[in-house]
């Protein structure tokens, strides 16, 4: 087969799609990777061969895109509310989701993410690759919309391979079924008039697997995993980090217990959402009986005066290989660094900004057992931090309830496994759109 991953220009959104592409490929189907031009050395650094797409995505023009595509968007609206509040996708609170804030949602996240990540160059160009290369499969991200549509253009079968929690088809499942409740000329649909439009360029009918795919690739935990009605395959996340070198100091294992902390990068981030400063996490966990690998960089440090004794800085460390060695990780709350913590069954503790969904994955974290979150929102107290590590740490049921997920997860069929589903299914659903 020929298999093409469409994929955001985001490395932890790509690192996802990795070891699937390489599984298949090492099956001997022809791979290649789409995505805007920022993600080609990254691409080309996992061994792959990519194919650039449309515009850069540069990061902090396309924060800056962001603030502008909610604000306008929300403007729309008849009773604009504040435009950061239409992006809580996550909110499920039946007295929240009436049709105006559904509306609204759609709204906004259709011009502010889906809109902006599948702009109508790089859609022009997804079709072009996939009518010229002919795929049998493209796998594409959630947030890039663009691919099912140049699959439905070359008559391939699709996959939507989920990056987190399926946010996307449950509020599209909730917004369908609130309207279907409107009368006719009331009814409002954001998305399917962008994705129609942009599909009859092409010479596509809108129907719903633009929005879902044929079916889904999972590789969420199932006890994690919110019910859903949608065609779903499970496949086990398998952790990979980029290019790395195992340092000489995690050669040795530890003298103690080992903490890791890692902040990541988000665009809520970029957008000065974090919960609490690198200092106060720093001092937080310098009174901890324990190592506390930190990987931060000189830009986190530079409000650092002075770094822990029981505190290793490092700007990056793979975290396949640190993890093994780790009693506890603090955490923001990010997909990638959730996903190794759980093959590794290592106690998390997370910190969660309002990104996506950080919050109802750190709540179903908590619940499993194999974690704590702070107990509601603002800023976070050194003390808080401190006592929530304690507790993951003295505990054994968060260790044990870590271990159980990550049985759970290696009884998932791997990407290897699953190489003869999706062959079966792309035979199923090839030239069926």
């Amino acid at each position: 087969m020929r298999v093409l991953f469409v994929t955001l220009a985001a490395s932890p959104h790509f690192f996802v799609q990795v070891p699937l592409a390489w599984a298949l490929r090492a099956a001997g189907h022809d791979v290649r990777v789409a995505s805007q031009p920022d993600l080609m050395d990254t691409v080309t650094a996992a061994g792959l061969s990519g194919v650039p797409v449309g515009p850069r995505l540069a990061q902090d023009e396309s924060v800056e895109e962001l603030r502008r595509r909610q604000e306008k968007a929300a403007e729309r609206l008849a009773d604009p509310p504040d435009a950061q509040e239409l992006m809580r996708i996550a909110e499920d609170r039946p007295e929240r989701l009436t049709p105006d804030f559904l509306d609204g949602l759609f709204t906004v996240m259709t011009s502010a993410i889906f809109q902006n990540f599948s702009a109508e160059e790089t859609v022009d160009d997804l079709v072009a690759l996939a009518r010229r290369w002919r795929p049998d499969l493209v796998v594409w991200d959630t947030l890039m919309m663009g691919g099912p549509v140049a699959a439905r253009a070359c008559g391939a079968a699709h996959a939507r391979l989920l990056y987190g929690l399926d946010l996307v088809g449950a509020a599209r499942r909730r917004h369908l079924a609130v309207s279907a409740g409107r009368p006719r000329e009331l009814r409002e649909d954001p998305l399917a008039e962008w994705l129609g439009w942009t599909a009859e360029r092409y010479g596509v009918g809108f129907t719903e697997d633009l929005v879902t795919g044929q079916w889904t690739l999972d590789p969420t935990p199932p006890s994690l995993r919110p019910p859903t009605d949608l065609p779903w395959v499970p496949v086990r996340h398998i952790p990979y980090n980029g290019r790395s070198v195992v340092p000489e100091w995690l050669r040795e294992p530890p003298s103690r217990r080992r903490v890791c902390l890692t902040l990541g990068l988000s665009f809520r981030e970029v957008m000065g959402g974090e919960r609490t400063s690198v200092p106060a996490l720093l001092e937080s966990l310098g009174e901890l009986d324990a190592e506390v690998v930190a990987t931060l960089d000189t830009g986190q440090l530079a409000e650092v005066g002075r770094v822990p004794d029981n505190v290793r800085v490092v700007d990056f460390v793979p975290l396949d290989a640190l993890l093994p060695s780790c009693s506890a990780i603090v955490h923001q709350g990010g997909f990638g660094t959730a996903q190794n913590a759980l093959a590794h069954g290592v106690p998390q503790v997370v910190v969660p900004n309002d990104l996506w969904d950080i919050h109802p994955r750190a709540a179903l974290l908590e619940r499993s057992g194999a974690g704590l979150r702070p107990a509601g929102p603002g800023p976070l107290r050194p003390a808080e931090l401190r006592d929530l590590v304690t507790r993951v740490l003295e505990d054994p049921s968060y260790a044990r309830n870590a271990a159980r997920l990550r049985d759970e997860i290696r009884a998932t069929p791997s990407p290897a496994e699953l190489v003869p589903v999706l062959e079966a299914l792309t035979g199923r659903h090839r030239g069926n759109g």
